[in-house]
Formats: structure tokens, C-alpha cells, sequence
């Protein structure tokens, strides 16, 4: 696609003069959506006013959020509030009209740009039982030099299980991505979370050679803060990720996070079942928290290994919703 822009016409000139600008392969620069091509600009006309550095806030952008929160009921798990804000979108697919068992989570901008913010909150109130995913893997275009922010608040109060499992995040090259994932827990609940990154579009034989990458988690219990973390790449750390002390080629990462009962038996169930073939993995117990580390170098490796380690996990946990979301398999 192209943009036009219709300049001051000169005296005697019948018709008014047009610039524009294009990315390679196909792109609008009015929302700066798709963007295939990775390489930069062939041209770029700025419009009469603007600072030479063009930038995402000066696009449309877009601004959604979600809100659920769940309680349980004589007839299982019931929905207490809802809202949806354009262009998230929840839906909760029911087999045979019976309780809700699993929310999805649809972004319809088919994508992320920069500049754009996304907010989720979830909450499990005391019985509920809940799992979250997400409708396919979501993706981050090529940013001008604003990051997307995704914002994700995750509630489980006592007696509550939560399990937040959405697909993994695609990050092109030259994305630039804040992520912050905030955790409030209550003694007595369950809560299961994760999250992961893929650094470049595989099929394309994609190359992440600069942009900006935060993923940051924040949990609290009862109010008090038990454990943080932050990944953080920036550009001139790209075309060091291959060191062995960094990422060593890989290109897919993931952590997950386990709040509830009997931690040291299940940190050494996790440690059991957690070695799988072309994925590396680590588990630890922080402030009562299991911590669960992944990297492989193909994200096909990577799911995987999260399948299996949920098919497993679940087993151990019992009923609830610690399972492979059924979205996954779609």
C-alpha cells in the first residue's frame, strides 16, 4: 500500500503534487500493520511541520484492554465481570453447554505495532478454576521508535487456581517490546504462568539484528513482594546473543512460574520430567515460587517441550485447569 499526501500546490500548477513513502514488500505507514520486509525505508516524504525523525506516536494506534474475573459456584466456575475493549476480545468455547473452563484471548488488529498498548487482568476468586490462552501466537512488527506495551495482572485468591498459558509471542526484527507481567497471590491459591518469546520469523530465515526486547515479571503474596525478574536486550546486544553465557543461538525462551502447595516435591517432579531432546531447561524454587527456564533454538522444539511438560504436570497437579490449553491444538 501506499501513503499520499497532498502538498501546497505552486502557482500555476493545475494539479496538486503528491509525495509518498514505502517500506519493501507491503506496508501502510498509517498504521504501520504488516511490514514483511526488514531492511529500511526506500523513501520517506515527511509532511510539512514534523520533526525529521518520524515516530509511532504520530500513527494511529491502538489501545485494548480485557478484564475477567471468575468465581466458583455450586455448578462450577462462574463469570462475575467482564469487559473487552477493541481490539482485545475474550471468548470462552463450552463443550456440551457446561461451565467455563477456559478463556481466549483474540487480538482482531492481527498483530502488534509500536506504540501500541494491551491490558489483561484476571482474576480468580475463592473456587474458581480458570485457564487462559491466547487464540494463535501473537506477533510484533517492525516499530519506527516507539516499543509496544503489553500490561498482564494476574489475580488467584485463596482457594482459587488460575493457569494463564497463552501461545508464544513473535518479535520481527527491529520490534521494539515492553512486556510486564504483575502477579498477585493468596495463600491457599494456585496459579500456573507462562510466557515466551520468539526472537525472529524462523521460515523466513529471519535475523533479529536490532530493536528492543523488556520482559519483566513482578510477584507478590499476600501483598508482599517475593520475586522479580527481567529480560532485557537492546540494540547493540543483538549480535551478542549467540555467546554461550547469553542465549548460544537460541532463539526461542520461555519461563514459567508455579505458586501452590508441596514445592520441593513437585521442583523435583519438574526436574524429573524437564530434560527434552533440543530444548534446555533449569528449574528452581525461589520465595516459594518453582521457576521453570527454557531455550531452544527452533520454537517447534520449544513447544514441544511445554506441551509435554503440561501433559505431565497436569497429572501431578490433579483437576483443574494446568493443562494443555485446548487452543494449542487448532
Amino acid at each position: 500500500m501506499i501513503q499520499l499526501r497532498t502538498v501546497a500546490r505552486p502557482a500555476g500548477n493545475p494539479l496538486p503534487r503528491m509525495r509518498y513513502s514505502y517500506f519493501r514488500n507491503t506496508t501502510c505507514l498509517a498504521c504501520n500493520r504488516r511490514n514483511p520486509g526488514s531492511g529500511a525505508p526506500r523513501s520517506f516524504a515527511l509532511p510539512e511541520g514534523r520533526a525529521e525523525n518520524p515516530s509511532d506516536r504520530d500513527l494511529q494506534r491502538a489501545e485494548g484492554s480485557g478484564r475477567i474475573v471468575v468465581s466458583g459456584s455450586e455448578k462450577g466456575t462462574r463469570i462475575m465481570d467482564l469487559f473487552q475493549r477493541s481490539p482485545i476480545r475474550i471468548m470462552f468455547p463450552r463443550v456440551g453447554g457446561g461451565a467455563v473452563e477456559e478463556a481466549v484471548l483474540i487480538n482482531t488488529a492481527g498483530g502488534i505495532a509500536g506504540g501500541d498498548r494491551l491490558e489483561c487482568a484476571v482474576t480468580a476468586l475463592a473456587n474458581a478454576s480458570i485457564a487462559v490462552t491466547s487464540q494463535a501466537a501473537e506477533k510484533v512488527y517492525r516499530a519506527l521508535s516507539e516499543p509496544a506495551r503489553i500490561a498482564t495482572k494476574l489475580k488467584a485468591c485463596e482457594a482459587g487456581k488460575l493457569a494463564w498459558l497463552p501461545q508464544e509471542t513473535i518479535v520481527f526484527n527491529w520490534a521494539r517490546l515492553s512486556r510486564k507481567t504483575e502477579i498477585d497471590l493468596s495463600s491457599g491459591a494456585e496459579l500456573l504462568a507462562l510466557e515466551w518469546l520468539v526472537l525472529g520469523r524462523a521460515a523466513h530465515g529471519e535475523e533479529m539484528v536490532g530493536g528492543h526486547v523488556t520482559d519483566s515479571w513482578r510477584v507478590k503474596k499476600d501483598g508482599r513482594l517475593i520475586w522479580a525478574d527481567t529480560f532485557r536486550v537492546t540494540d547493540e546486544i543483538f549480535p551478542h546473543l549467540h555467546r554461550k553465557a547469553l542465549l548460544s543461538n537460541s532463539k526461542a525462551v520461555a519461563t514459567l512460574v508455579y505458586f501452590g502447595p508441596y514445592v520441593e516435591t513437585r521442583l523435583e517432579f519438574l526436574r524429573d520430567i524437564a530434560p527434552f531432546p533440543e530444548c534446555q531447561s533449569a528449574a528452581t524454587s525461589v520465595g516459594g515460587l518453582i521457576i521453570v527456564r527454557f531455550a531452544a533454538k527452533v520454537s517447534s522444539h520449544l513447544r514441544l517441550a511445554l506441551r509435554s511438560l503440561l501433559q505431565q504436570f497436569s497429572q501431578e497437579l490433579g483437576p483443574g485447569p494446568f493443562r494443555v490449553p485446548k487452543m494449542w491444538s487448532c
